[in-house]
Formats: structure tokens, sequence, C-alpha cells
């Protein structure tokens, strides 16, 4: 886990991929923390990209990292724990002029049942499952 949240933390932004009716959606992305040993993005309630988690779980995330990129497939699981929310806002203290913990809107998201894989042209690949 402490790869791929690293991996992830060096790309600054990354992109995140979910599912709209059988519609794929890309957006740019920002936020990964571990909490509790796991890993979590973050998002706000309101937002498209909840839905659609919500809606199916599957997700995917590209980042690049120098000549290495990561991809990352996993389940976005909703983890409505204030404790949670607040890990994420304490490591991304820009957000907390968006967000509070508790506020209703503030969400996070725990990935499970996952698989990166770091890859680059010149390195064999290496393969993550968590």
């Amino acid at each position: 886990m402490e790869k791929i949240y690293e991996f992830l933390k060096n790309c600054e932004t990354y992109y995140l991929a979910t599912s709209d009716s059988g519609q794929p959606r890309v957006r740019p992305f920002g936020t990964i923390d571990l909490f509790e040993g796991k890993l979590y993005i973050q998002t706000g309630k309101v937002k498209e990209v909840s839905r659609q988690m919500k809606a199916d779980s599957r997700i995917e995330i590209c980042g690049m990292d120098g000549g290495r990129w990561i991809r990352v497939t996993a389940k976005a699981v909703l983890d409505e724990r204030v404790e949670a929310q607040k890990h994420m806002l304490d490591t991304y203290p820009s957000l907390q002029k968006m967000y509070q913990p508790g506020d209703g809107n503030t969400e996070v998201f725990r990935l499970e049942e996952g698989t990166a894989r770091i890859c680059s042209f010149t390195d064999p690949e290496e393969i993550i499952t968590f």
C-alpha cells in the first residue's frame, strides 16, 4: 500500500475513471490518503463522480511520475466515518476551505480488491494486489 500511496502522491495529479451508465468518465484527481493501512480518495457528495462510484464501484486510476506510470484497478467503497474524513482533510489542508469532516458533503472512498501495475518502457512491470 505504501508504494502505491507514494507513487500517487508523487504524481500530484492522476486520472480517475468511472462509469456512467456504460459511458466511461475520466477526470483529474489529486487526493490520496493512507488511513488505517488502506488507500482513500476524496470528493464531494454533490459531484457526479460520487454518484457514479456509488452506482458502480469499479474504478481505475492512471498517473505518471517521471518515466513510469501506474494503473490501479479497484472498488471504491464509501466510508462515512468522520475520522476517515478528518484524516483526509488533515492531509490536504487546502481542501478545508471547501470541505469539513461531517459537513454532509465530504465523502471519502476506500479502495478495495485492487491491483496496481507500475510500468515503464524500460523496466519490468511491477504488480501489487491489495
